[in-house]
């Protein structure tokens, strides 16, 4: 896309409240960062952080994440939900499920969930997210989720690209991004009402992130307190995913952590 800047992604939003208002960043550390800053001076739920290159950008576990400029959509969206603290780590899920979404309709892929926070096309990682929350015992302050695609990139540094992929690598061709953006906000925001609605539970939504889960019926290493091979068999109500382990043939749900799929591990 030749535009992306403030004005044209504005006028691209057709949503109620995500992405109003909106901050585009030439350039930042990350849109993280600028969304928890914007948060403390007391911006509105739907605060949206876009920027064109991302200085720090950062994956799960703290990891460095590629962010080239002109080629991604890298944005941070603010979220001040009536929820608990404990029900806060679905929307990772529910992001999950509109970028999915979002991207296919985009562009007719079909990529798929890796529990719990990242997107795959044909085993590479398409798409990262990164939920980060303010909070204290009983109430959220603030949601910060950031969600980085790798739309138009041609090419990944030698330590990336067995493991990073994007839809121009995929397809051959390139995506309006701006459209990425008013689509993933939209798909999103449907979502996260619904969501609400329903009391901040998850359940209405589990058979839909189950189908585009990579994980199901796959062998898994599950990599937290302790680091055991398993098998993924469900998702519960409340998004953890239920592995059986191999070591003692047990079922466990797993809450938090990092969870690989063997025989794609890079």
């Amino acid at each position: 896309m030749n535009e992306y800047n403030q004005k044209v992604l504005e006028n691209a939003l057709k949503t109620e409240k995500m992405g109003h208002p909106l901050y585009f960043y030439e350039e930042t550390d990350t849109t993280n960062d600028r969304i928890r800053d914007l948060a403390l001076e007391g911006k509105p739920e739907g605060t949206l952080a876009v920027a064109e290159l991302q200085t720090a950008a950062r994956g799960r576990r703290g990891r460095p994440w590629q962010a080239p400029a002109g080629s991604g959509v890298w944005m941070s969206l603010l979220l001040r939900p009536d929820i608990q603290p404990t029900q806060a780590s679905t929307l990772t899920l529910l992001a999950g499920i509109a970028l999915a979404e979002a991207i296919e309709e985009i562009t007719g892929l079909e990529p798929a969930i890796k529990w719990p926070n990242d997107i795959l096309l044909n085993g590479k990682k398409l798409v990262g997210i990164l939920t980060e929350m303010d909070c204290d015992m009983e109430s959220i302050h603030s949601i910060t989720v950031g969600m980085g695609i790798n739309v138009n990139t041609k090419e990944f540094p030698e330590e990336l690209k067995d493991i990073a992929t994007s839809l121009y690598l995929e397809s051959n061709r390139e995506y309006d991004r701006c459209k990425m953006v008013w689509r993933a906000m939209a798909c999103f925001e449907a979502l996260y009402k619904e969501f609400l609605a329903e009391g901040g539970t998850f359940a209405p939504f589990k058979e839909r992130y189950r189908a585009k889960c990579l994980n199901m019926g796959k062998e898994v290493r599950v990599i937290g307190g302790e680091t055991y091979l398993a098998t993924a068999l469900d998702i519960t109500p409340d998004g953890e995913l239920i592995v059986r382990r191999k070591d003692t043939g047990r079922e466990e749900v797993v809450f938090s952590g990092e969870v690989s799929i063997r025989g794609e591990e890079k």
